[in-house]
């Protein structure tokens, strides 16, 4: 008779099997996260309502999505904020550790280009004049606002973004410059955003670009810029342009990424987790993010109940609706 490869089977599977018990195991006495600067505002709003509601410590790091997810597939923590999705170099990482992680988007947001508030030329731009201002070519090169279109001032331009650790750098480069990490390197970059904040609020020849939730906590600091769409409008963020779909290519969805083996047997981690996706569309909105819609949580739940493992992306992809991301992820053979 063939023996079973346990290793094979999914949590769920055993456990539905009755092959595999919960395990008596000491629940963790710090439930540990880190990543994202963008996904921070949400799951920090949720661990402080949640260690009031249980009195379990949760603690959020903000080391960016690439140095959460070198912490998450060292074993350091259980859960990791991402502004992007796991790349194969990670998922590696995290194979060699016999780390394995179940992928979860937790809200949309509005990827943000900003200026200072005394900018009165850059109220909108399009997403070639950004690849101009930012690709690598343009390192030493475009130094001025009036060298991206004709009639700007011939005022110094000076950038600021998130530095390479960051999903939201990530995102940016896939978006707009159409290659992964693709840009000028002559930049102020921070995994803080709110020196970003700061960095453009105090230069009037600044411009840089985060997440909507530092937008929002900030605006009377600085401006918000509207981009040109697809369909060749200029659409500011918000939570109506990025539900109805126009402010595209800059909405994104947002990651949190679980340690597969915590979140099926350490009682601590699931209680978070459940009171995480039972509170996230209220809280993200809360803190400046877009919520998904409620069916859409109510599928993100689902997918979470069957503990089902690895990623939907294979390699970068612009556009996925949570529909497809909960498919391809309970698909993939990670």
């Amino acid at each position: 008779m063939k023996s079973l490869n346990l290793k094979k089977l999914s949590a769920a599977a055993l456990l539905s099997a009755g092959i595999l018990s919960i395990p008596a195991i000491a629940a963790v006495d710090i439930v540990k996260i880190d990543g994202s600067s963008t996904v921070y505002p949400i799951t920090e709003a949720v661990a402080e309502e949640f260690q009031i509601a249980t009195k379990i410590k949760v603690t959020v790091g903000v080391s960016g999505t690439g140095g959460g997810f070198k912490k998450f597939c060292r074993g350091e923590t259980v859960i990791s904020n991402a502004s992007r999705p796991i790349k194969a170099k990670e998922i590696k990482k995290c194979k060699e550790a016999g780390i394995s992680f179940i992928e979860i988007p937790v809200a949309y947001d509005a990827l943000t280009v900003v200026v200072n508030k005394k900018n009165d030329w850059a109220k909108e731009m399009t997403t070639q004049e950004l690849k101009k201002m930012w690709e690598p070519a343009a390192q030493g090169k475009i130094t001025k606002w009036s060298q991206i279109r004709a009639g700007w001032p011939d005022a110094p331009l000076r950038l600021y973004g998130p530095g390479a650790d960051s999903g939201t750098f990530d995102y940016f480069t896939e978006a707009v410059i159409e290659e992964s990490k693709a840009i000028r390197g002559d930049f102020t970059a921070s995994e803080d955003d709110n020196v970003l904040v700061k960095g453009v609020s105090g230069d009037k020849g600044g411009i840089a670009y985060f997440g909507l939730a530092y937008y929002e906590e900030n605006k009377n600091l600085i401006d918000s810029v509207a981009i040109k769409n697809s369909a060749g409008k200029f659409v500011k963020p918000g939570l109506e342009t990025v539900m109805n779909g126009s402010y595209n290519p800059l909405s994104r969805p947002l990651f949190i990424y679980l340690n597969a083996t915590k979140a099926a047997f350490d009682p601590n981690v699931k209680k978070f987790i459940e009171f995480y996706l039972k509170h996230a569309g209220e809280l993200s909105k809360e803190v400046g993010y877009i919520p998904f819609n409620n069916e859409e949580y109510a599928a993100i739940t689902n997918h979470y109940k069957t503990l089902k493992t690895g990623s939907a992306y294979k390699k970068p992809e612009i556009g996925l609706s949570v529909k497809e991301i909960l498919e391809l992820s309970a698909a993939s053979k990670d």
